[in-house]
């Protein structure tokens, strides 16, 4: 499927700023979540005196706090990139077709590196 410019979808200098600010708000949060999160992924001290369901436990909390983390840090790359590409003037266009992503889903996702015709051509490959 090929993307066709969508001139309605082109972000106006007024939503482009909206979407900029949301992006600083998130790549604050992102920051803050992986700051406070990183005593969570301590690997799990196998002498300390705990059953062998609890150390499983932890071992699962672990790994599930690793996994959040590297989610995080994922979405904190993405959000860094949209704000670079707004500081060079290309922020809104699909990193793949070149088309224009749209402001509703960059309302819903700031970070969006793809329109929706695109995502979803990824996804199910």
């Amino acid at each position: 499927m090929v993307c066709r410019k969508n001139m309605s979808d082109e972000l106006t200098t007024s939503q482009t700023q909206t979407l900029s600010k949301s992006l600083e708000l998130l790549k604050v949060s992102l920051e803050s979540s992986l700051s406070m999160s990183k005593d969570s992924v301590k690997p799990v001290d196998l002498d300390e005196p705990i059953g062998r369901l609890s150390r499983m436990d932890a071992i699962q909390q672990k790994e599930m706090a690793s996994t959040n983390r590297r989610n995080l840090a994922i979405r904190l790359q993405q959000v860094n990139a949209a704000i670079g590409a707004v500081q060079r003037d290309e922020y809104g266009e699909c990193n793949r077709c070149g088309d224009d992503i749209g402001f509703k889903r960059l309302t819903a996702k700031p970070e969006a590196p793809l329109c929706l015709n695109c995502q979803n051509e990824i996804e199910q490959r």
